[in-house]
């Protein structure tokens, strides 16, 4: 389960210097951020639009065929 407290705990006892929060939920990504004892930046949050898969729109195929970054085959 997401334990956003205890991942930063842990992040930390590992000497972790920068936090990056990936794919967290809002409410979760406000506690992670307060549990950090570091500076914390956000490379992805979750959102409804894309059911909770935010990272799904760059691997969509819509997008890869509008920048032309198809492999050969692919469908």
């Amino acid at each position: 389960m997401c334990n956003p407290k205890f991942q930063a705990r842990i992040l930390a006892e590992k000497g972790t210097e920068l936090f990056i929060s990936c794919g967290l939920c809002v409410g979760h990504d406000a506690i992670f951020n307060a549990s950090c004892p570091g500076p914390v930046t956000t490379l992805v949050v979750k959102d409804r639009l894309l059911a909770h898969n935010p990272l799904g729109a760059i691997y969509s195929r819509y997008w890869k065929r509008k920048l032309g970054i198809m492999e050969e085959g692919e469908v």
